[in-house]
Order: structure tokens, then sequence, then C-alpha cells
């Protein structure tokens, strides 16, 4: 009997055809370091600068391509996902170690993206405006931007690039997209159903999986050449201000969706259980590995240490293991998240409490209940860790993995103070039963969403997306907001009159009567 083949390389796809050539890297499944997902062939600078190029030479065309027509292209692309959904929730938990339940929620993503936008394309709607001057009309419309560059990270490796790229298509735009190196394979096969769905013509949608070096200088490169108009990044703070720097050289607004250090104050009035639930999934969905992701909890000294108590034991109790299993929290991405991790883990002060183990899942440093063999993966127990303050690194800075903070207050302005402390801007929560504290929450809070008795995490389709702050520079992705990020307001005067009309020198003025009285 015949082995049978291996797959073939995941690599870059420019105009419609894969490009040849390059480093070649394995990806593996961080639940089961053994098992390769696939191999992917990593291009250079000159790739992603052809990826722009083609993207730049397709934009014409596919913006002549009716609006209307071009939503239903996003239709059946979500058609087709939904069709694959199982297996494409599959491979997100094979290649990052996402629970399956999670992945297959993230899946769904797409599918409600694309049913949101896929009536877009008949509502791309501009106004006409009332003229100062008779025989004038005034009118606005949205244009594409253009060619645009996405770059996203592999925590949802699907349903963040959906929100760039669907609306970026659906508005006509073209695009060079740059996913994480770690999650490749996913990407690969987003790509092609998109394409596919889609029936896009060559070089409207382009894929490239490269390093970061080369992204870097192959964006550099594109912004430089004038063959990108429109940059959109989700990942780090750090990484996100060199973009937002370059880009400003160029006289572009990125579309920045950055970091979090996200707060969920628990008042005196709270459901506890409720409280707890929504900080056990905020702080370990993911394995704390999401831009949402909870960073501290601001708990009300009247009820801290019961609190603390409860969530002990639902952290002690939660399903940790093999992502293909019902579990709360899988292992993490790959290992130089791990290792980032375990650095974070160094944080810890001695004013600090840690509560129970932490560090990575092993034989000598074993979870209780743990699903599958941790020996096999990127395991690491969720940390809880009380005390922190402002001016801890745990408490000031994001901490991309499974460990939460937990701090005091004793009045409200107290809790918005510490909740706004770090300086992010992206998620928060609030669980309250009264509406003066939850109504005052949402007016002092710098976060770009609030949640009220709910959990940091959590989007949904239509409504905006993005932060402030180290957060991001307020560009909103999600709903009808996005599409600001991808078109271009343009205004057009339209003067049947005859005549040349000066607007605010010729506009014709009413005399009231200013001496006028009623009798007596």
């Amino acid at each position: 009997m015949s082995t049978p083949a291996s797959p073939a390389p995941v690599s870059s796809v420019v105009a419609g055809s894969p490009v040849p050539g390059g480093r070649t890297v394995s990806s593996t499944n961080p639940a089961h370091l053994d098992r390769v997902v696939g191999e992917v062939v990593l291009a250079g600078a000159d790739t992603f600068v052809a990826g722009a190029e083609a993207a730049r030479k397709a934009q014409e065309g596919w913006a002549a391509v009716p609006a209307p027509v071009r939503g239903r292209a996003i239709a059946h692309i979500g058609r087709l996902v939904e069709d694959n959904a199982e297996a494409l929730a599959r491979l997100v938990t094979d290649e990052i170690g996402k629970p399956y339940a999670e992945a297959l929620g993230e899946v769904r993503e797409i599918v409600d993206t694309c049913d949101f936008f896929l009536g877009e394309g008949r509502r791309l709607y501009g106004q006409t405006v009332p003229s100062e001057m008779p025989d004038k009309q005034l009118f606005t419309f949205r244009k594409p931007v253009g060619a645009v560059a996405i770059i996203t990270a592999g925590n949802f490796p699907v349903a963040v690039p959906s929100w760039y790229i669907v609306p970026a298509l659906l508005a006509g735009n073209t695009v060079v997209w740059k996913p994480a190196e770690y999650s490749a394979v996913v990407s690969a096969a987003f790509h092609e159903l998109f394409v596919r769905g889609g029936g896009l013509p060559d070089g409207v949608f382009n894929v490239v999986h490269a390093d970061g070096a080369a992204t870097s200088e192959g964006l550099a490169r594109a912004l430089e050449a004038g063959l990108v108009d429109k940059v959109g990044f989700t990942g780090s703070s750090p990484v996100g201000r060199e973009i937002g720097a370059l880009t400003g050289r160029h006289l572009q607004n990125a579309c920045l969706e950055l970091g979090g250090k996200n707060p969920l104050v628990v008042t005196p009035s709270a459901d506890l259980d409720l409280a707890v639930e929504g900080a056990l999934f905020s702080g370990f969905g993911t394995a704390g590995q999401r831009c949402t992701s909870l960073g501290t909890v601001i708990v009300h000294a009247s009820v801290h240490e019961e609190f603390l108590r409860r969530l002990d034991a639902a952290v002690a109790g939660a399903a940790v293991g093999d992502p293909r299993e019902d579990v709360l929290m899988g292992p993490l991405l790959d290992a130089k998240f791990a290792e980032r991790y375990e650095e974070y883990l160094t944080w810890v002060q001695p004013h600090h409490r840690v509560r129970g183990a932490q560090g990575r899942i092993t034989a000598d440093n074993p979870r209780a209940g743990f699903v599958g063999d941790p020996a096999a993966g990127l395991f690491y127990h969720p940390v809880v860790v009380d005390g922190v303050r402002p001016g801890d690194r745990l408490f000031d800075e994001e901490t991309f993995g499974p460990v939460i903070g937990v701090t005091t207050y004793e009045t409200l302005a107290e809790a918005v103070d510490l909740a706004n402390a770090p300086g992010y801007g992206l998620s928060s929560a609030i669980y309250t039963a009264d509406a003066t504290e939850a109504f005052t929450f949402r007016d002092r809070i710098g976060a770009g969403m609030v949640s009220i008795n709910n959990s940091t995490s959590g989007a949904e389709a239509h409504l905006p997306f993005g932060g402030n702050g180290k957060s991001g520079n307020g560009s909103r992705q999600s709903g009808i907001w996005v599409l600001d990020q991808f078109t271009r307001w343009q205004s057009v005067n339209w003067d049947y009159s005859g005549r040349l009309q000066k607007a605010q020198m010729d506009v014709v003025e009413l005399v009231p009567d200013t001496t006028f009285r009623l009798p007596g």
C-alpha cells in the first residue's frame, strides 16, 4: 500500500499564482508538538512588494465591478465558509491550539461578517445635500481607498482578517495580506475559500507568508513606491507604533488594533457567581491570548475575599488540556509566546499573592484533572495574582497569556482611575446591579468597548470594535463604522445656473423686520 503524499507546502499567492522559493519552516500543533500541520515557504520583501503591485494593478478593474455585485461575491464567500465551517475550525484547533468550541465560534464570525456586509453593497450610501445657492446641488460619494495591506496576528487567524478583508473587498479595494507565520496553514485555507467563494479575479486578494523582518522591509518599500494606500494591522502595541510612524511619513493613517490591559470591576451589588464566570472566560479563554483578555480584576474591598474564594474554586475546577476536548483552555499558541509568558511570571513581586500553581504543567508541576498529556504540548497553569497595584509591571503592561491580576478599591471613582491607569483603552467590564454605577463607569472609562455584566472578550460583527490610547489610534473595525477605514468621502457640487456662483459670497439673504412689535 502506497504512503499518502504529503500536502504541498503552503506558499504565498500573488496575482493568482503560487510564489516558489524561500525558506521553509514547519507549522506544528502546540498541543502535540510532534505533529506537523504543514510546511510553510516564507517569502522575502520582494514578494510583499510584488503582492502590493498585483493589488494595485487589479484595483481599478475590481472597483469598476458594481458594488451590489461585489456584495453578492461576499455572500457567496459566506456560504462557502459556512459549508466548510467544521473543517476550518478543526484546522484552527490543530494549528494554534484554540479549543474547538472557540474555533467554531471564530469561523462563525466570518459568516456573520459576510452576512452583514453582503447588503452593504447596496448601501454604500452618499448624501444629497441642499445648497445655499439656487440651481445648484451638492452630493457626497464613498470611494474605495485603493490597494490595502493587511497584517494580522494568529490568535484569531480567520475572524480578525475577515474584519478587514470583507469590508475592504466590498468597498472596491484590493488586498495584500500578511498573516502570522505560526497560523499559515489556516491562513492558506482562508485565502482559498475567499478566492473560490467570491470568484475573485487574480490580484484582487493576494497572500504573502513572511517573517517580521521581510514584512517590515516589504511594507516600507511598497509605501515608498506608492503601491499601498491603506494599512490595517492587528498585533502588539510596540509594533503598532512602528507601523503608525511609517504610514504617517507617507501621510496615511493606519487602522491599528493593538493590545489591551482590560479591566473588570466588581461592585458590592454584583452577582459574584456571574462575575467569577465572566472573569474566568475573560482571563483564560484562548489561554489569555486575546487582545481583549482580562488584565486586572478591580474588586470592591467589601467583597474582595469572597470573590477571590469563588474565583480560586472556579480556576481550580476549570478544564485545561487537549483543545479537541471540552476545555476552557488549551496550550499557548507557539513556543515564542510560551517563552514570553514565562517572563511575565518573573514580574511577580513580594507584595503579590499568587493563587495556586504557576508555570508549565508537567509531571513535576501537575494540574488536577488535566485533559490529555501535558508533556505533549505548551500547556501552562492559569494564574491569579492578588495585590497588584499601579507601578507593578503585572498591573501596567499587557500580559499575553493565562495570568490575571486582582486589586481592590473603596469608591467607584477610585475603581475608574485604576481601570484607566495603564493607559490602554480597548475593552472593559463592570459587574453591578446599580444603574447609576453602570452609567458612571460607561461615561468615565477610556476604553472603546464597555460590557455591563458580561466579559471583556466577545464581539459581535455589527458593533464597532477597537480601542484608544495604547490599544489603537481610534480606528474601528466591524459594522458600518469600518467603512470609514476603507473608503474616502468625495464631495461634488453641480452648478447648473449658467453663471459662476461663489460660495459664502453670492448668498442671497432674507431681510427680517427687526422693528416689528406686537400691540400692547
